[in-house]
């Protein structure tokens, strides 16, 4: 889906890493949003620039730039988006101590969530599974804010990204015994 946009950005002379850092900037802008309570567009914010870091893959596959360098760079500004999203929206509703409380496992499960992918790949099989990976929990997210329906997104998110972590532990597991 993302090819022809990748390949248009290379032949303008964009390169992945550029694409990386720009939707790690407007993703950042969004939680800042959130942070300052203009949850709505904040999330849009954030949404944008979790779609404009997917697009990386595309423009290095059309440059023939794909690199472990690239893939490292890609993984580590997911997470920032990640706990900055968690950490704007922590600030957001910080007159509510649950819902501080829910951002934070929802943040830690995340993060163990994207740990395990990577401990299992270093193992030489692949580390993917479960139900929440990130596009999903983007989505849960998104909908939760622009629904207003926060509480009960917080509630959804701590118990499918717990039971996601469950799940990556298990099949990492079993085909790391294989």
């Amino acid at each position: 889906m993302f090819a022809p946009i990748g390949k248009a950005l290379a032949r303008v002379g964009v390169r992945a890493w550029h694409v990386t850092l720009f939707g790690l900037i407007v993703a950042l802008a969004g939680a800042a949003l959130i942070a300052a309570g203009r949850l709505q567009l904040g999330v849009g914010f954030v949404l944008v620039g979790s779609a404009i870091d997917a697009l990386d893959g595309a423009v290095a596959r059309a440059r023939g730039s794909v690199s472990a360098r690239g893939a490292l760079l890609d993984s580590v500004t997911d997470r920032v988006e990640e706990t900055a999203m968690w950490t704007g929206l922590a600030l957001a509703v910080s007159d509510t101590p649950a819902w501080v409380a829910l951002c934070t496992v929802s943040l830690g499960g995340s993060l163990l969530i994207s740990y395990l992918r990577a401990k299992v790949e270093t193992g030489g099989v692949d580390g993917r599974g479960g139900i929440m990976g990130r596009a999903e929990r983007l989505i849960l997210f998104g909908a939760g804010i622009l629904s207003g329906l926060i509480g009960p997104m917080l509630w959804a998110m701590v118990a499918l990204v717990w039971i996601t972590v469950v799940q990556r532990f298990w099949i990492g597991w079993k085909r790391l015994d294989a």
